[in-house]
């Protein structure tokens, strides 16, 4: 057996569990950082003014523009993403044994209770 053979036994299979969940964590925090560039920079250039004019202020749907495109906007894309990410993407991983312990001793418990009422 040579070294390379050797070494890919040692190699341990990362955990199903463990791959999920950090492959969400990725996909969560690059909408996070997409977000953040969008509305820091969106704020600033659309919000900060050296002198206030009030004949040249702008709204959308009476909120400053500045708060619906800078804020607003990137929040309802975050919300509908969060909800197509959390119902269509991530994964229901099977926690193995401990999931069916807890199970088995959760449906002891509701016997029990129902045999001494």
């Amino acid at each position: 057996m040579n070294s390379n053979q050797a070494a890919e036994k040692d190699v341990p299979v990362p955990d199903p569990v463990y791959v999920n969940s950090r492959r969400e964590a990725i996909i969560i925090f690059r909408v996070w950082l997409c977000a953040l560039l969008w509305a820091i920079p969106c704020s600033y250039l659309l919000g900060y003014t050296h002198e206030f004019d009030p004949a040249k202020f702008s709204t959308v749907w009476g909120i400053p523009t500045w708060i619906f495109w800078g804020i607003g906007f990137p929040w309802l894309l975050a919300d509908a993403f969060t909800i197509w990410f959390c119902f269509c993407s991530m994964a229901d991983d099977d926690l193995g044994e401990a999931q069916e312990a807890a199970s088995q001793e959760a449906q002891q418990s509701s016997s029990a209770a129902g045999a001494s009422s």
